[in-house]
């Protein structure tokens, strides 16, 4: 009985991957730039606020600020600067 179900479940793991690799394999890239353009956006938002730029999207994005921090970081490092781009943020 195991060895059915272990053939079953191989199987599935194989039509799930080839599902994947012919549906998804594609858009992967684009979406993953994408998710990666919007959680740049958000970072920009809240760490203007930081800077004295008022956000449109503060009231939301307050309780997000401790763990931006280091998406803040990641970000900046991303735009090839070694340090934070303004004094007042901290890296």
């Amino acid at each position: 009985m195991g060895g059915w179900r272990a053939g079953a479940r191989e199987r599935l793991e194989r039509v799930l991957a080839f599902h994947d690799a012919l549906f998804m394999a594609p858009w992967r890239a684009g979406v993953a730039r994408e998710a990666r353009r919007q959680e740049d956006l958000l970072v920009a938002l809240t760490f203007c606020e930081a800077l004295g730029v008022e956000n449109p999207a503060s009231y939301h994005t307050l309780e997000l600020y401790p763990e931006l921090v280091a998406a803040y970081h990641d970000w900046h490092r991303r735009q090839g600067l070694d340090r934070a781009p303004h004094p007042g943020t901290c890296c």
